[in-house]
């Protein structure tokens, strides 16, 4: 069973910055989503196993940056110039195989989330 830990989340204002840490039991390629109440789980950014090739959703280009160091097995979200629409239970996830994904139900392992809140 891989167990996906997830730290960092908080309560910032608009216009600062949070680092979401996950850490895999394994080496996968990863990604992290996103769920604001009332609204369906969303994708945020994925990276692959390798740590070369990323992808980022539209509404966080520019802002928010996936990054991993696979010598500490461990992945990162650089979150800057937050907003309140970013305000949301981010989950780290795990999937099988080397390549990105952007599509929810192609990853295997979640981990329990983390709060993210930003004041206006």
């Amino acid at each position: 069973q891989v167990q996906l830990v997830e730290s960092g989340g908080g309560l910032v204002q608009a216009g600062g910055s949070l680092r979401l840490s996950c850490a895999p039991s394994g080496r996968y390629s990863m990604g992290w989503f996103r769920q604001a109440p009332g609204k369906e789980r969303e994708f945020v950014a994925t990276i692959n196993r390798s740590g070369d090739s990323t992808y980022v959703a539209d509404s966080v280009k520019g802002r928010f940056t996936i990054s991993r160091d696979n010598a500490k097995n461990t992945v990162y979200l650089q979150m800057n110039s937050l907003k309140p629409e970013d305000t949301a239970v981010y989950y780290c996830a795990a999937r099988i195989g080397s390549a990105w994904s952007a599509i929810k139900d192609s990853y295997d392992y979640w981990g329990q989330g983390t709060q993210v809140t930003v004041s206006s």
